[in-house]
């Protein structure tokens, strides 16, 4: 069994072992199965990304019959990068629920919840490897699923209520997706995305209106599935009332999952070429700038610490389609950085949160007057990452920002530069208040329970996301050149 192979492999690993977990009764060995798992994943992934690099693109057939007919993976730079990220992130995110889950949760649900997080990261690496239409639409659907599950397992009338809506909200999403497949099929016969590509190509003169709207199709169904203002409607009650664990994997990576499977569709099953395709990005371009600003806005508004960061999602998702709607594939690389960038800041930013709530038993902002005393690292890590998602320079927050307004002002357009600009500083108006309350302001509590608190399973996580953090800021340009070496 070669490299090539290691993309199904981390697929089965994650279903099988998730099964697996949940057969046992106590939550400890469910535990260490899904850390297993999550280690497993790492070292799969850095092969895969080390091979890529080196060696470049490859496509592995995962069955006996080649495409169209059979089913195929296809992993080049980004999709090992990307799968790599995940991977980390799902080892750190689970290493913190050892502590966090005992606290959210129910005893009983505890399994369940290792059980639907190793599926839903199995689906998450099947919609970035697969290169099949119909398939992508199967692990959406698996890891719709699963993030419902995480979500609901909290227990509380919030988080029925937060799922009900997510699950209403995604299937509409999902039918869009499955009717623009539909229509795809009717003109090309086929549902590998290369074999898409080159049937649309030769015949896109014909089906010229087909071809438009399941490219919108495809934009409504995965931009309420990424969190595209206006469709994000979901996302804040479904972020910020799940658990601790959940909030980071959700805003971290499922969203990001959704995301690149869009530009699979537009990029190499329809083509850019098409002047059908080309509209979308001035759409894109429009509703990324209106989600960098709304979604600050929403979240200067906001009361409660983890609803602030979920709306903050809406906004960093603005900046991705914002890079992506720009139309040239240096913004779209710009676009993948701020994926990672976003992905290890917002991972740092709910974790660190779990923490402040679960130790100060209230979810408002204005409660977290002094907690910084109580939790030096968490808060340093949430300052560290604020700083980022503000746009402070050797950040990878500050990179991305940078570059997309330098791209942005090539089109001479500087009403877009003006507008990644002013969503910079509306994210400082959100996270810079916070963490003057819980640095300098005094705490309610009386000063015997200032002293500083530590535990091992929850600091150790953010200080390593933290390092992640700064590492991708210093070495940006090494990783952007990934990228672009594998267009």
């Amino acid at each position: 069994m070669g490299i090539n192979s290691f993309p199904l492999l981390m697929i089965l690993i994650s279903y099988i072992l998730g099964f697996l977990g949940i057969l046992f009764y106590k939550n400890n060995i469910s535990r260490a199965i899904s850390t297993i798992t999550s280690i497993i994943l790492v070292i799969l992934s850095g092969f895969l990304l080390k091979y890529t690099i080196s060696n470049g693109e490859f496509i592995y057939n995962a069955g006996h019959y080649t495409a169209p007919w059979g089913i195929e993976l296809l992993i080049g730079n980004t999709e090992a990068v990307f799968a790599f990220l995940f991977s980390i992130i799902f080892f750190i995110v689970n290493w913190y629920s050892f502590d966090s889950l005992k606290k959210e949760i129910e005893y009983k649900r505890i399994k369940i919840y290792y059980f639907l997080t190793n599926i839903l990261i199995g689906s998450l690496l099947g919609v970035i490897f697969t290169n099949d239409i119909f398939n992508s639409y199967v692990f959406i659907e698996i890891g719709t699923l699963a993030s419902c599950g995480i979500i609901v397992i909290k227990n509380k009338r919030d988080n029925f209520l937060a799922t009900l809506k997510y699950l209403v909200l995604s299937s509409l999403g999902s039918g869009l997706f499955l009717m623009g497949i539909a229509f795809l099929f009717s003109i090309t016969g086929n549902l590998n995305m290369s074999a898409i590509h080159r049937e649309v190509m030769n015949n896109h003169n014909t089906y010229t209106q087909v071809i438009l709207v399941s490219t919108a199709l495809f934009t409504i169904g995965l931009g309420i599935k990424s969190a595209l203002f206006p469709v994000h409607t979901w996302l804040p009650d479904g972020h910020s009332s799940a658990p601790t664990t959940s909030s980071a994997l959700l805003s971290g990576l499922v969203i990001k999952a959704f995301f690149y499977l869009y530009v699979k569709i537009i990029y190499r099953t329809l083509g850019v070429e098409l002047l059908e395709v080309q509209y979308i990005f001035k759409v894109l371009l429009v509703l990324g700038s209106l989600g960098m600003i709304m979604g600050s806005i929403l979240a200067i508004t906001q009361s409660e610490l983890k609803r602030t960061i979920a709306y903050s999602t809406i906004a960093q998702m603005g900046y991705v389609f914002f890079g992506m709607g720009l139309g040239n594939k240096i913004g779209l690389v710009f676009a993948y950085y701020h994926i990672i960038a976003h992905a290890l800041a917002k991972s740092i930013l709910f974790l660190s949160a779990g923490a402040i709530v679960n130790e100060n038993g209230n979810k408002y902002i204005n409660r977290v007057n002094g907690i910084g005393k109580r939790l030096p690292i968490e808060l340093f890590a949430f300052t560290l990452a604020s700083l980022s998602m503000v746009g402070i320079p050797m950040l990878p927050g500050f990179v991305s920002k940078w570059n997309l307004a330098s791209e942005a002002a090539k089109t001479n357009s500087y009403f877009l530069v003006a507008i990644v600009l002013i969503s910079g500083l509306l994210n400082a108006f959100y996270y810079f208040p916070i963490v003057v309350r819980a640095f300098f302001m005094d705490s309610e509590k009386e000063k015997s329970d200032t002293k500083p608190l530590f535990n091992i399973n929850r600091a150790l996580p953010i200080i390593l996301l933290s390092i992640g953090l700064v590492y991708v800021g210093i070495n940006s340009e090494k990783i952007i050149n990934i990228f672009l070496s594998g267009f």
